[in-house]
């Protein structure tokens, strides 16, 4: 080992300072121990992410991983900071969905933690690659209470893949190394690593740990002669996308295979775009909110072929859709536990998603007549339901299918959506043309105050692109403060805020369930554009539905022109509160 003995420490690294410092590492420069040879583990670490391609990191700091702060001054990565860590992890598990390789976070222990959880939760059940690495108290102190001492692993261990903890500073690169291989082997999702400041300044030997190769599984011989005999078959067969494991080469090819067979596909709830939603293909979204036919279409289909994805709770409505094992499904996940799947399992194809397309464009299949016809009809069905309203506005308060009909003629062909949960979502289903890989970006655990901090790390990732998101009034309020983020580094998103004062999604349930009855669902909101403007970026408030078109005129002039967000407060007609 080459770290410090315990007896070479100075007072200033083990014990707490009188006054308003809790505690204070005393400062040694990285390279102190022996200059050009070693460097300390916290700079490790951040050389071994920029080694992954890691290019921007979202942080809250904190004393306690002050030698990563460091590491990152001067780096390759791009240190984000953020308003608040649930901000900050919420970023981080959209950056992991837009790309591939994970999202990073970094937080501080205790407090900072907590606040952070709730993006674990998020990237935990969409199945998105994270990594939060969260700095601890010093090694010395751990199980004496100290200051914001917390159990890591008690905390995060039933929603991360794996929690880490570095314990042994020689190992640092060798733990990013681990935590990238288990945040994107298998099914994907977070993985928690807990950086002691004391361990993360000793001084190691700086080489680095390769990285780990990722296994993408795909189709066996027997796999492919299977789905080629169900295919030829089926006279209604379905393909149901999902996922954040796709790369765009793949959603192409798939999507060209698709329309040569004329086989229709929908979308997993919140993930359109792996196939166009201009594709003759496409016959639209399964989920919450989601219209009569696709619904219809899961007890209707003699074959489902799920790729990326499992038929769940959302897609299957409550356990209750496509649970006749008599019915033919093909689940094509690198997942072989199958965690979350509901109904039949004709057979599992352990695969990525880029691994079963490359395997399944070799399949030529013959055209069906009927799959033609049973294609056209679903597709019908879709472009109806999705055909935007009148353009014109109506008299009287501001409306959402007014702003939807004058927003989408005016987005380019690879515009970006990205929102959280609540009924404000549903016209982004409805109507937002979703045309590439990873341009729809939302939360699929259902989580509040998404929508800001997924936009801005959308416009960072992707600066080139138009970025919307639709937000609600409850659930803007949740993480708004992210867009002095978005002033700070130059983040050009769209955010259009839904404002019908209240939790609309909880008040419909509550009408449904205990009518005439309103409680604790009503809201009195500030002026969100005046908010925006406070912030450094564009504002506007409109209240009536003639306003809505000069108010986008407005917004797109202050992005293009003058380089900032713009934001549309939209106060629709609100409900009577019922008693």
């Amino acid at each position: 080992m080459t770290t410090e003995s315990a007896s070479t420490m100075t007072e200033t690294d083990t014990q707490p300072f009188d006054g308003d410092t809790i505690h204070q590492i005393a400062a040694r420069p990285a390279s102190a121990a022996d200059p050009g040879t070693l460097r300390s583990a916290g700079h490790v670490i951040v050389d071994s992410l920029v080694a992954h391609g890691v290019e921007r990191t979202y942080v809250v700091p904190g004393e306690s991983f002050l030698d990563v702060l460091d590491g990152l001054h001067g780096s390759d990565i791009d240190t984000v900071v953020c308003r608040h860590e649930g901000g900050a992890a919420y970023m981080a598990e959209a950056d992991g969905k837009m790309n591939q390789r994970p999202g990073v976070a970094m937080v501080t222990r205790g407090p900072g933690a907590a606040n952070a959880h709730v993006g674990l939760h998020t990237a935990w059940q969409d199945s998105t690659p994270m990594l939060l690495f969260v700095g601890l108290i010093p090694f010395a102190h751990r199980d004496r209470e100290a200051f914001q001492e917390f159990d890591i692993k008690a905390w995060f261990d039933t929603g991360a893949k794996r929690v880490m903890v570095l314990d042994h500073a020689e190992r640092a690169s060798e733990i990013v190394a681990e935590a990238m291989f288990a945040a994107m082997s298998g099914r994907p999702g977070p993985v928690v690593v807990g950086l002691p400041e004391d361990i993360i300044r000793q001084q190691i030997d700086p080489a680095l740990h390769p990285t780990i190769p990722v296994a993408a599984g795909g189709m066996s011989t027997t796999d492919a002669e299977a789905l080629a005999t169900a295919l030829a078959n089926s006279s209604k067969p379905l393909f149901v996308t999902g996922g954040n494991d796709w790369t765009q080469e793949a959603a192409s090819q798939l999507t060209e295979w698709l329309e040569k067979h004329h086989i229709p596909a929908a979308a997993e709830w919140r993930t359109q775009g792996t196939v166009s939603f201009d594709s003759p293909s496409y016959v639209g979204p399964i989920g919450y909110g989601r219209p009569r036919p696709t619904y219809d279409l899961l007890d209707e289909t003699d074959l489902l072929v799920f790729v990326g994805t499992v038929p769940g709770d959302v897609i299957t409505d409550g356990f209750l859709c496509r649970q006749d094992w008599n019915k033919k499904n093909f689940l094509v996940t690198i997942d072989p536990s199958l965690r979350g799947r509901s109904g039949p399992v004709s057979r599992q194809i352990v695969a990525k998603p880029d691994a079963f397309v490359r395997d399944l464009v070799a399949i030529d299949l013959p055209l069906k007549e009927e799959w033609k016809a049973w294609t056209a009809r679903m597709r019908a069905e879709q472009t109806s339901f999705s055909d935007l309203p009148p353009a014109t506005p109506a008299e009287g308060p501001a409306r959402m299918d007014t702003l939807m009909a004058n927003l989408v003629p005016r987005l380019p062909e690879d515009a970006m959506v990205t929102f959280g949960a609540g009924e404000h979502t549903n016209w982004a289903h409805r109507y937002f043309p979703t045309r590439r890989y990873a341009s729809m970006i939302s939360a699929r655990n259902g989580s509040m105050g998404y929508s800001v901090p997924s936009a801005v790390a959308a416009s960072l990732a992707s600066p080139q692109r138009r970025v919307v998101t639709i937000a609600g009034d409850g659930e803007f309020l949740m993480n708004g403060q992210e867009l002095a983020t978005a002033a700070q580094y130059g983040a050009t998103p769209l955010i259009i805020v839904m404002d019908n004062q209240e939790y609309g999604t909880i008040r419909t349930h509550q009408e449904r369930h205990y009518p005439s009855r309103v409680s604790g669902t009503q809201l009195k909101n500030p002026d969100f554009g005046l908010m925006a403007r406070a912030f450094g970026g564009f504002g506007i408030t409109v209240t009536r539905d003639g306003d809505v078109p000069a108010a986008l005129d407005a917004a797109f002039r202050a992005i293009d022109q003058d380089g900032v967000f713009a934001l549309i407060h939209l106060i629709v007609e609100q409900r009577v509160k019922a008693y």
